[in-house]
């Protein structure tokens, strides 16, 4: 397994990572994603463990907290051999305060996930979503508290625009606070907005993209086809509303390119896929998750090889897409003047 820096830090993460959104399974939404018990997620960090995949990602609200306690059973005894990164920011909880990024809501949930996870500390703690009703000076300086009382270990978002981290990390260089290292973001080849703004932002400033459903929403996986039903396990049918919006032509178009590499490579289609991003800027680990053992493995397969760069290209013409402004105009700009030689 590849390890890579996370962005700034001195913390190396492996390129693949394990997400446990399937683990636990509580509620309509996530267990359309999957139910893992802890005896089935024993044996999918033992599959981790053995290919080097030793980074586990997961959150307050992935099945109402039942992710990170079966995650942290299945990582009982071996918390050494492990990163663990999670997430908070959304509702989590009636109380009025059980939502956002403030001191109050971020203490309390942090202790509460400690408690789950059954561990002292937490490798990489992310913000969720951007709190815009919270000074950032509150969230930095609490991020900031538990950094210094040894809870977490670095900093991340997840689902921020460019301003919001930029805004961030000007009150962080201000006041001396913890910098984000990691942006977990959405990225894949039906989902390549992360280029726009969040990618050239992650290479001025330092943050490794973990990215999340590198496979777009279930899109990739090689069971979606033109003129074909969705097949009956598709998590699509009970989350594509709240999942990224891709028009399903383009979502064929990017296949059919996925099919021919596939007859050129011996490999399956979502191998091809997370291989592809693998190669792009800034990314730091890509972020896998698996309903069984099957799936887990073939993910799995693909690092150890690289496409060539005429397959890079052929995915890239096939996936790329109009970009809003001002990121046409941006592109136009600098087509027509290149930096000198």
């Amino acid at each position: 397994m590849e390890f890579r820096r996370l962005g700034a830090s001195g913390l190396s993460v492996p390129l693949l990572s394990f997400g446990a959104a399937t683990f636990g399974g509580s509620g309509e939404f996530f267990s359309a994603w999957g139910s893992t018990n802890v005896a089935e997620a024993r044996q999918m960090v033992d599959l981790c463990l053995d290919a080097g995949v030793t980074l586990f990602d997961t959150a307050d609200i992935y099945s109402n907290g039942n992710s990170e306690t079966v995650l942290g059973e299945a990582l009982k005894g071996r918390r050494d051999k492990a990163l663990i990164s999670t997430k908070a920011t959304f509702r989590f909880g009636d109380d009025p305060n059980a939502v956002g990024s403030s001191r109050f809501h971020l203490l309390k949930t942090c202790e509460q996930a400690l408690k789950r996870l059954q561990t002292d500390y937490i490798d990489i703690f992310q913000l969720h979503g951007f709190d815009a009703l919270t000074p950032p000076e509150e969230v930095l300086s609490t991020l900031d508290q538990l950094v210094r009382d040894g809870k977490i270990r670095y900093v991340g978002v997840s689902n921020f625009s460019g301003w919001h981290l930029m805004k961030s990390l000007a009150v962080a260089d201000r006041y001396g606070y913890p910098r984000f290292v990691a942006n977990q973001t959405y990225y894949s080849l039906v989902g390549r907005d992360y280029e726009w703004e969040l990618m050239p932002l992650g290479l001025d400033q330092g943050l490794g993209a973990l990215v999340w459903s590198p496979l777009g929403w279930g899109r990739l996986t090689g069971n979606i086809r033109r003129g074909q039903p969705l097949p009956e396990t598709s998590r699509l049918h009970k989350t594509a509303e709240q999942g990224p919006p891709v028009p399903d032509e383009h979502v064929y178009k990017v296949v059919d390119a996925l099919d021919e590499i596939a007859k050129e490579t011996g490999k399956s289609i979502p191998q091809i896929a997370l291989n592809w991003l693998f190669h792009r800027p800034t990314v730091s680990s890509v972020i896998i998750g698996a309903r069984n053992e099957q799936q887990l493995r073939d993910n799995l397969g693909a690092v150890g090889w690289s496409l060539t760069p005429e397959q890079m290209k052929k995915l890239d013409a096939a996936s790329e897409t109009a970009k809003a402004y001002p990121y046409w105009h941006q592109m136009n700009f600098t087509e027509r003047n290149p930096p000198p030689v």
